[in-house]
């Protein structure tokens, strides 16, 4: 399979990319309001009294930073553009929204996990007691305390999860593409860097749990995706 190079984007992508910028601006500008959407648009763990069902769709569009914006929007002009020329812009969006849920549903289940962790280790009177801090956004150092108040108090943004379920179907698509890294600046194939990644991830995600960073929502987005290009391949004579 071969594709053409081209500046040009296509709808799908430019689309994402135009809401996305929205989004950031929009939630810059209520910021010095005092209207918080993180806390509304967010993906807060479900049991926070943050959570609401919209927010595994609105998170995909939440930035935190200027910097969270640019490359999560680079990444998906370089390769989501591909893509969308390969698959078409119905089933690039299908892909893009599925494996931005997927991370979110993978995200939520580590959630899950560390919060009954930190649930076996306290009694029900001393959780009473921590989710009124929770609440307050108040916790006890290096205790279950803290763990708790960062599961219900933070909420997760960005796109993230759905930007990697993209990179890893260029890397399925086009394995031998040699990519250019900037550290160190060497050419690579596509499949070694999406692999090289994917590992990444996993290992950071075990070895800094609690980290600001979602590792697990990442690979979540590269483990839908993976799923959903092998559904396709095994459904369909023409895979585009």
């Amino acid at each position: 399979m071969n594709y053409r190079p081209s500046l040009n984007m296509p709808p799908v992508v430019k689309n994402l990319i135009l809401a996305n910028v929205l989004f950031f601006v929009v939630t810059m500008v209520m910021q010095q309001t005092g209207t918080d959407l993180y806390k509304i648009l967010g993906l807060y763990f479900p049991a926070s009294d943050n959570f609401r069902l919209h927010q595994m769709f609105t998170h995909m569009f939440m930035h935190g930073s200027l910097g969270h914006i640019f490359f999560n929007m680079f990444a998906l002009f370089m390769f989501g553009r591909v893509l969308e020329s390969v698959w078409g812009p119905r089933r690039f969006l299908i892909f893009y929204l599925v494996t931005g849920l997927g991370a979110a549903v993978l995200h939520t289940l580590v959630n899950y996990f560390e919060y009954q962790s930190a649930l076996a280790k306290i009694s029900p009177d001393q959780l009473a007691y921590l989710k009124e801090l929770a609440a307050q956004g108040k916790y006890i150092p290096n205790t279950a305390s803290e763990k708790l108040t960062m599961i219900l108090n933070t909420p997760t943004v960005g796109a993230s999860g759905a930007v990697f379920g993209i990179l890893l179907g260029f890397g399925m698509l086009f394995p031998n593409t040699e990519l250019m890294l900037l550290f160190p600046p060497i050419p690579i194939k596509a499949k070694y860097f999406v692999i090289g990644y994917g590992v990444l991830e996993l290992v950071l995600g075990i070895s800094q749990p609690g980290s600001n960073v979602a590792h697990f929502a990442h690979l979540g987005g590269m483990l839908f995706g993976y799923f959903m290009i092998k559904y396709w391949n095994k459904n369909s004579k023409r895979f585009y």
